[in-house]
C-alpha cells in the first residue's frame, strides 16, 4: 500500500467512525488498540496489523472490503459483479510486509476470494477468530497454519479448509515469497 492508499484507508476508518459517533478512545477500547496506533491509521502514517483492521472493521460494522471499496479501478458494466481483472484488484499491505489482493469484490455476496503474499519469514502476529468458514490454496513456498492448538506445515500444492470461528494465524517460514489462494465465507476482508 501506497502513501496515497494509506492515507485513502485512514480517511475511510475516520469517516465511517465519526458518521458512528464514536470517539477515538471508545474504538481503540474496544479493538484494544491505542489511541495513537488509530490516529496514526487515520493520518496515512502506518499499515494496519491483519488484527488491527479486522478489529476495527468489525466494531464499525463492515467487512476490510468496504474500507477500500471507493478505491478500486472502474469496471466496465459487463464485468461488473462477475468479474475482477488482474489490472483492477484491490490490495491491502499490512504491517508485517503480507498483501492480499481481492480476486472477489462485490460487499453484497456470500463468498470471497483474495490472493495473500507473504515476504519470507512473515507473519500473522496472533491468533484471531471470526464467523464463517475459509479454505485455502498454497500457490507458491510454504506456509504454516495455526488453527486452535493443532499446527499445520504445508507445501506448494497443499490446501486447508477450517471453521473460522477456531482461533487461527498463519505466516511462511520459508526463505522464499509464498503466495496463498483463500476463499472465505461471509465475507470478513
Amino acid at each position: 500500500m501506497n502513501q496515497t492508499e494509506n492515507q485513502f484507508l485512514g480517511f475511510r476508518i475516520r469517516t465511517l467512525r465519526k458518521s458512528k459517533k464514536v470517539t477515538l478512545a471508545q474504538l481503540a477500547e474496544k479493538c484494544d488498540l491505542s489511541i495513537g496506533y488509530i490516529s496514526q491509521l487515520e493520518r496515512g502514517l502506518a499499515h494496519p496489523s491483519i488484527n488491527a483492521l479486522i478489529n476495527i472493521s468489525q466494531q464499525l460494522g463492515v467487512t476490510v472490503q468496504w474500507f477500500f471499496a471507493a478505491s478500486q479501478q472502474p469496471v466496465s458494466p459487463e464485468d461488473e459483479g462477475y468479474v475482477t481483472r488482474a489490472a483492477s484488484r484491490t490490495r491491502v499491505e499490512y504491517e508485517s510486509g503480507i498483501v492480499d489482493e481481492f480476486m472477489s469484490f462485490s460487499p453484497d455476496k456470500q463468498l470471497e476470494m483474495l490472493i495473500s503474499n507473504f515476504p519470507p519469514q512473515t507473519f500473522s502476529k496472533q491468533q484471531y477468530a471470526h464467523e464463517g468458514e475459509e479454505a485455502g490454496f498454497v500457490m507458491q513456498g510454504q506456509f504454516e497454519l495455526w488453527v486452535g492448538e493443532r499446527h499445520y506445515l504445508l507445501q506448494q500444492g497443499d490446501s486447508f479448509s477450517f471453521n473460522s470461528t477456531e482461533p487461527h494465524r498463519y505466516g511462511n517460514p520459508g526463505d522464499e515469497p509464498t503466495k496463498i489462494v483463500w476463499v472465505i465465507t461471509p465475507p470478513t476482508y
